[in-house]
């Protein structure tokens, strides 16, 4: 696993040690680590704070992000593929797409590169979340 997913991994169980969902993301520029973040909705109270947007926001105002690659622990949701799009991010890797198929489609639909590593350890991180705590992860993704 590389490096950028492997600093994705590490976002997303610092936002399950600060009580949140387990969901970590990291926005790369020139092999460099620009940004980073976690869901952080309920540490928050934001409905919005998901993983991506707080990644991105973590980035600031960089211009142009045509060349970022954003790095995700789970297949990005509308929300945050929408941000996606809407800047222009043109590749998306997420760790895995089981437990949530988010919007990969929509973002291929619109121009952006969409892999998904399907790791075990991103899954198992998910699954074990949503069984402790269903009712805040299925609030999460409007269910």
């Amino acid at each position: 696993m590389d490096k950028f997913m492997q600093a994705a991994i590490e976002e997303a169980k610092n936002g399950l040690e600060e009580g949140g969902i387990p969901i970590g993301s990291v926005l790369v520029k020139n092999r460099e680590i620009i940004g980073r973040g976690h869901n952080r909705r309920v540490q928050h109270d934001d409905p919005l704070a998901h993983a991506e947007i707080d990644c991105i926001r973590s980035a600031g105002r960089i211009g142009k992000y045509k060349d970022t690659i954003i790095y995700s622990t789970l297949m990005p949701c509308y929300l945050c593929a929408g941000a996606i799009v809407q800047f222009g991010i043109k590749k998306v890797i997420a760790g895995e797409s089981k437990t949530f198929d988010g919007a990969a489609d929509f973002m291929r639909e619109h121009g952006v590169e969409v892999v998904d590593l399907d790791i075990d350890e991103c899954k198992e991180i998910m699954k074990k979340f949503i069984h402790e705590k269903p009712d805040i992860w299925y609030e999460d993704i409007g269910k």
